[in-house]
This record gives C-alpha cells, sequence and structure tokens, in this order.
C-alpha cells in the first residue's frame, strides 16, 4: 500500500477494510477535539499533520479531498490558534503542534476568552439597565422548563443551584451518579453552604470512600427494589435537575432537565421523603 492509499483508507475507509478501525479512532478524536471547539475540517487536518508530518497545502488539499480555498483557509486558523506552524521556505510546509502542546494552547485560549466575558459582565448589565422596560401587562409566574443536553450545561446548573441554595439540598441516585457529582465536588460545595444535605443512593461498600467528608446522618442507603436509573437534585423546593436516562442505559453522558415547577417540585419531593423514611443509614 503506498503513502497516497495509506492516507485516504484512514479518513475514508469502508466498514470491514483493514484501516477503518483508525478512521474510527478519528472520529473519536473529532468528537474529542469539537469540545475544544475544533471544526469537523479543522480536526482532520490537524490530524493529517500530525499522523503524516509536514505537507504543502497544495498536497494537504489532495490526499483529504478538500477545495482549495477551504485548506488555506483551515491552514489559516489552525495557525492563529497555535495548533500549526508553518516554515518560510518555499512552498510553505505546514507542521501539527504536539498534542499535548496543543490542547494545553486551546485549553488556555478558553480560559482567557472566559476571563474576558466575566470582566464584561458589569458592561453588558449597565447598557442593559439603560434600555427601558416597555412591557406593561403583569406577568404571572409560568413553570419552566430547560433541557440541559451536555455534562457542561448540566454542572454549571447544577453549581448554580449549589451558590443559591439556602434551606436545603436533595440528591437521589444510583453509583454512578454519585461518583460522577463526587468527581465534581459539588458535595463539598454543598456541605461550604451549611444547608440541610440529605443524600439517597445506592451505592456499593468499596465505593462508600466519597462519604467520607460527609456527616453520615446526612446519607441513607435506598431500599433494594428500587430502580436505578432514578436521578434528582432539589434545591430548597423551588427548582430541581431531573436526569433523564434509561435502565440500560451505559452512557457516561445523559441528558437532564430543569424546572422550577412547582407541583413537578412537590411531587418529587414527598417521593424523596418518603424513600428516605424507608431507607437505612449508612455505618462506617
Amino acid at each position: 500500500m503506498n503513502n497516497e492509499e495509506l492516507q485516504q483508507s484512514i479518513f475514508d475507509s469502508d466498514a470491514g477494510s483493514a484501516m477503518y478501525e483508525h478512521k474510527m479512532a478519528f472520529d473519536k478524536l473529532k468528537d474529542e477535539l469539537a469540545k475544544f471547539g475544533l471544526t469537523s475540517n479543522q480536526s482532520k487536518v490537524y490530524t493529517y499533520l500530525g499522523k503524516y508530518g509536514s505537507r504543502t497545502a497544495p498536497e494537504v488539499c489532495k490526499a483529504l479531498k478538500l477545495p482549495r480555498t477551504e485548506t488555506y483557509h483551515l491552514l489559516t486558523v489552525l495557525q492563529n490558534k497555535g495548533l500549526v506552524s508553518a516554515t518560510f521556505q518555499n512552498p510553505i510546509r505546514f507542521s501539527a503542534e504536539p498534542l499535548n502542546k496543543a490542547i494545553w494552547v486551546l485549553v488556555n485560549a478558553e480560559k482567557e476568552r472566559i476571563n474576558v466575558l466575566e470582566k464584561q459582565e458589569t458592561e453588558i448589565m449597565k447598557i442593559w439597565k439603560s434600555i427601558p422596560e416597555y412591557n406593561e401587562t403583569l406577568e404571572t409566574k409560568d413553570d419552566k422548563f430547560q433541557m440541559l443536553q451536555s455534562d457542561n450545561q448540566t454542572n454549571s446548573k447544577i453549581k448554580k443551584m449549589i451558590e443559591t441554595a439556602e434551606d436545603e439540598f436533595l440528591v437521589i441516585g444510583a453509583e454512578k451518579d454519585f461518583l460522577r457529582f463526587y468527581r465534581s465536588d459539588f458535595f463539598e460545595e454543598i456541605d461550604k453552604k451549611k444547608t440541610d444535605m440529605k443524600l439517597l443512593t445506592s451505592i456499593s461498600e468499596k465505593m462508600k470512600y466519597i462519604f467520607d467528608d460527609i456527616d453520615r446522618s446526612k446519607v441513607r442507603m435506598m431500599p433494594s427494589d428500587i430502580r436505578q436509573n432514578l436521578c434528582f437534585l432539589i434545591k430548597d423546593s423551588n427548582e430541581m435537575v431531573f436526569f433523564m436516562k434509561k435502565s440500560n442505559n451505559t452512557s457516561e453522558q445523559m441528558s437532564a432537565v430543569w424546572t422550577d415547577s412547582e407541583a413537578l417540585i412537590y411531587s418529587m419531593k414527598l417521593l424523596f421523603d418518603t424513600l428516605w423514611t424507608k431507607s437505612n443509614k449508612i455505618h462506617l
């Protein structure tokens, strides 16, 4: 197999071919790089240069079957992001930065973007307040629902709930749910608020270490007949995040729903309180 065929097989191989597993690996890498803001073709060009070494723009264009103008644009964008470098020779050759350096650059760029946005908050609020209100009708409270499609979106919503909690924070979930909450430092943040925290779980004996720094009176084991796909968090009886998952779901990432519906939160709190009275304390 010559070099050109090898390049094409990695990005364009069909199911069942010898190189198809490498294409699948690239697809997974592309999904991960998308979390850092890279488009599909940007990931493709970066991966191509990273795996096959420095290339000229025409070589990239031909190997990846991209339009000429788009290829030059992609290379320019990747250079601006600090992921690709170019030589001064003629013709110009482009090289990918090592992956660990590329991720460091992307992460720090995102941190800088967030810092800039935080600094702009005061100015944005000032401009907003300068625009008068034109709504003369008396607004009534309607129940609100918000779909949370990503882990980042869900974690951000939960952290905001923790920050504004005043009286009570209730959490119910299976072992995988509590491990996810533990890794996100949710329990530590709730504990700092000094609110009345109650945790209902079906966690196994070997995983109980996640509650080592928590008052065990705040944690109880659910009855064994409770389904493993039940998971929700309630704050002060006025906000709730409910995770949407199937009983056979093995994915680490799942969608969730945030709501301030009084009726729904009241019903779920009744369920929580009932299960709490039927559950056993976790012993040291």
